[in-house]
């Protein structure tokens, strides 16, 4: 069998468990290509900053449990000068009832491109009656986030993190049912049978649903942002790029299935969206479409740190300290000890390492940050 092309964008040491995890990856049935992400770090079985190239079989672990998970933002007509600590705290408190984290009180409005009769089983579609109707527009825990950003020209901006909330796992792991186990116990469908195209089906439209939700959120946010501080969104601005999935692309090596698990979408002139973490610094990039890495980019900076040694070696303190200068909601301190900033890569650094795979358009700052309990 011909060894598959690994490529590698590396900004400092990768750890032991994710090199094993990469490993299994390269050694995987069909696997044509890797590209490895400067902020790949371990993800279960796989790792997050990693996109994978097949000619025929499909890895939803290669995907992921929150498919579509992305961000998306706008720009404000407004100077972030305008943001002072009574709005930033009056946009915290109604955010939490706008865009709660877990779920809606009532189902919202549904969109029409989410038909879920579409949905290959019926416990999929009871899924997302049940839990989908009320979870989309809200936001969910861990990284994801809901932030006002400063452009470094002064220029306010609307961001938001969030996936697929429950459709997305349940997708996953009914598909994970029909795989076979292949090299290095990862589990493959065959895209060409009729379980591989259900679960391509059903990936897509939690795409779909995921994408959605953000909209939804950036929507409910601009509105309270302009009767807050009485500025408008400009909509021409908005950009919306996922970093969860498995399609169809056409590269040097012909037709692959190229799955992208924390690693987005590149290709010549794509918008981007590329943060750091709390407190720190978000890149709006253009993707240069470099064929090396499987036209993608990092997602993120990538951490450091697991969540359980984050909360061994930081504490409260050290949160405040390197949230100095962003408004948050306080009472949430002990929660966020998983998700500072010195838990993350330096995103700078990141951006060094994949300057052949993205430009650079703008730079943002967090001021205000939003997230779940």
């Amino acid at each position: 069998m011909t060894e598959p092309v690994v490529r590698q964008w590396i900004c400092g040491r990768i750890p032991s468990d994710a090199g094993e995890a990469i490993q299994r990856i390269v050694h995987a049935d069909d696997v044509r290509h890797v590209a490895i992400m400067p902020d790949v770090h371990p993800a279960g079985l796989l790792c997050n900053g990693l996109a994978v190239g097949t000619s025929r079989l499909v890895y939803p672990e290669a995907v992921g449990g929150d498919i579509g998970c992305g961000y998306a933002a706008v720009k404000l007509d407004a100077a972030a000068e305008m943001l002072n600590a009574k709005a930033a705290a009056q946009l915290l408190i109604r955010l939490r009832r706008i865009c709660p984290w877990n779920r809606l009180p009532s189902a919202g409005s549904w969109p029409q491109e989410l038909d879920i009769a579409s949905l290959s089983h019926a416990s999929l579609q009871s899924i997302a009656r049940r839990d989908g109707a009320v979870q989309l527009g809200t936001l969910g825990r861990g990284n994801h986030f809901l932030e006002l950003q400063a452009e470094d020209d002064g220029s306010l901006w609307l961001m938001v993190h969030s996936g697929s909330r429950a459709i997305g796992p349940a997708v996953r792991d009914h598909h994970l049912v029909q795989t076979t186990r292949g090299a290095g116990g990862l589990k493959w469908l065959d895209s060409d049978s009729d379980a591989g195209r259900a679960y391509l089906h059903d990936m897509q439209w939690a795409r779909r649903f995921a994408a959605a939700s953000r909209r939804a959120m950036i929507d409910s946010a601009a509105k309270l942002v302009e009767e807050l501080l009485g500025c408008p969104a400009a909509w021409d601005t908005y950009v919306d790029v996922d970093h969860n999935s498995v399609q169809l692309e056409r590269h040097a090596a012909g037709e692959l299935w190229v799955h992208r698990k924390g690693a987005s979408p590149a290709h010549a002139g794509q918008r981007l969206l590329i943060p750091g973490s709390m407190g720190t610094t978000t890149f709006r990039a253009d993707g240069q479409g470099n064929a090396d890495s499987l036209c993608s980019s990092s997602h993120g900076a990538g951490r450091i740190m697991s969540r359980h040694e984050a909360r061994r070696r930081i504490g409260e303190r050290d949160v405040r300290r390197q949230l100095d200068g962003v408004y948050f909601d306080p009472t949430l301190v002990d929660a966020l000890r998983e998700e500072a900033p010195a838990t993350y890569k330096d995103v700078h650094k990141v951006m060094d390492a994949q300057s052949d795979l993205v430009r650079i358009v703008r730079r943002m700052r967090t001021l205000v940050s939003y997230k779940g309990r």
